[in-house]
């Protein structure tokens, strides 16, 4: 028995099955499909620390970190906090980077490797790419709250590059693009609120407001003074160099 899987333009699997009699189940279905599911503050709790996954609830008592500590999720998640060794750590390290960019390992070992050719140091070169991934400015730019609300805008086409609509998450930007929101996606309710409450969470110095509303353009090249401090990419370079 063989499949040949695919995705409908509303979501829904299509099979071809060799055996008409027999059916592929939504279970094993949703093993092919590359998009974490479950919840996200239980990741945060894993990584010791809040990664911004949830939006505005990150910044309000209700955050999973406020009411519950940084001890891993799980009856017994206090008991398996152990000292790491070498390698843990950079495992863990690396699993927070792709987290907080929502990016499954094998489009992540993907950055790394073209980050290992680049010329430059290799761990800010993986993090400059990851930067400039379309949702993840999306959301540095303050038209969303998460980064996960950012690459829903991006997919269903919310998003416009330089006038053009632009719905791959991973689009990497450059110098002098025009990022802004669909006219008719600017009276959504969720991106006025995350605009209106922008100038609190901060905007990277790479990225300059537009001349329209809702627009913003890339004004430099992200720095790793632009990204977050309590990173260590040397940590996940050691990892994918053993």
């Amino acid at each position: 028995m063989w499949f040949d899987l695919g995705f409908t333009d509303n979501g829904f699997i299509k099979s071809k099955i060799q055996n008409p009699k027999s059916r592929i189940t939504w279970l094993e279905a949703k093993n092919y499909m590359a998009r974490y599911r479950d919840a996200v503050c239980r990741l945060c709790r894993r990584e010791g620390g809040k990664l911004f996954l949830k939006g505005d609830r990150c910044y309000k008592p209700s955050c999973a970190i406020e009411k519950r500590g940084t001890n891993p999720p799980g009856q017994h998640g206090a008991a398996r906090r152990k000292q790491l060794s070498g390698y843990g750590q950079q495992l863990r390290e690396k699993q927070k980077v792709k987290r907080i960019y929502f990016v499954l390992e094998k489009q992540f070992r993907n950055y790394f490797d073209k980050a290992l050719r680049q010329k430059g140091v290799t761990g800010e070169n993986l993090l400059f790419m990851l930067e400039r991934r379309l949702d993840n400015v999306v959301y540095r730019a303050g038209f969303s709250t998460s980064r996960r609300q950012a690459r829903q805008l991006v997919n269903h086409g919310h998003i416009e590059v330089n006038g053009r609509k632009v719905d791959i998450s991973s689009f990497q930007v450059k110098v002098g693009d025009i990022i802004s929101v669909k006219e008719k996606s600017g009276k959504n309710v969720h991106v006025e609120g995350a605009w209106q409450t922008a100038v609190g969470r901060g905007r990277p110095n790479w990225i300059s407001a537009g001349a329209e509303n809702l627009s913003v353009s890339i004004s430099a090249l992200p720095t790793r003074d632009d990204i977050d401090a309590t990173i260590n990419e040397q940590l996940i370079v050691e990892l994918y160099s053993k």
